[in-house]
């Protein structure tokens, strides 16, 4: 099979041969180095900085990834996450273009900050979809005030990329951290259980309990860490998240 030819270079963090929580079955995960947003409870603080991570070609990360197919069975592939990849959009419509040119399922996990409604960027974002067959949307916050204490940044563009997806008819899961005294309110629940029922393409909806691991990299890298103090949500909270967010009525494409 002929291979596409690759002009742009990728900045690749890390990694992962053998994940499970990043999509159907078990995919080869790809870290994308840089992300603008600054969420309160990430785990991957060193993801943040736009330069830096490892040079890859849009073939060889390929290459490196299909070195494991034969664990990725009917359901499995390959999932660009991060950071934030749609900042290296280029990179990602080659490297998918390459994936889906041998038939490999193909993720991306994204935040979806970097939209834009602004025509040469969706040109862009359009081609990507293309070569695109599931979405792992985060949707940090519902209401905007709190989106941006979380996150430091609006969720109206974010929004608009999550309507935009359900035009489309892209599918997605769509992903939800639950944070004590952050998101984890039941209004807000209400409010986010709301706005994704109107949308049209969800196959899945996740609840992501708030979690403590990454707070050793913020004191590596000199960060102050701004949960300080805040438990993950107990067992309860987590199920009645649940409930609220109705995640038990969607199940309806490639479920794992």
């Amino acid at each position: 099979m002929p291979q596409l030819p690759t002009t742009t270079t990728g900045y690749v963090h890390s990694t992962e041969s053998f994940g499970s929580v990043d999509g159907p079955g078990i995919r080869f995960i790809s870290f994308m180095q840089g992300c603008r947003m600054r969420c309160e409870f990430c785990h991957n603080p060193d993801t943040w900085q736009i330069t830096g991570g490892k040079p890859y070609t849009p073939q060889a990360l390929f290459d490196e990834a299909y070195q494991y197919r034969a664990f990725w069975g009917d359901k499995g592939g390959v999932t660009a996450s991060g950071g934030e990849p749609l900042l290296q959009m280029d990179f990602l419509i080659e490297y998918f273009g390459i994936c889906k040119q041998h038939g490999v399922h193909t993720t991306l996990d994204t935040c979806g900050q970097p939209f834009s409604h602004d025509p040469e960027w969706l040109a862009k974002f359009d081609q990507l979809l293309e070569v695109t067959d599931l979405i792992l949307f985060d949707i940090k916050h519902i209401d905007p005030i709190g989106h941006r204490k979380l996150t430091g940044w609006t969720n109206q563009n974010i929004l608009d990329m999550a309507e935009y997806l359900s035009q489309k008819g892209q599918p997605v899961w769509i992903r939800h951290v639950l944070v004590p005294e952050r998101t984890d309110y039941d209004d807000f629940l209400h409010r986010l259980s709301d706005y994704v029922a109107q949308l049209d393409n969800v196959r899945k909806f996740e609840v992501l309990p708030y979690h403590t691991m990454g707070i050793y990299k913020y004191t590596a890298l000199g960060f102050k860490y701004r949960l300080e103090g805040i438990e993950p949500p107990s067992q309860e909270r987590v199920e009645n998240a649940k409930r609220i967010l109705r995640t038990a009525e969607y199940t309806g494409y490639l479920d794992d």
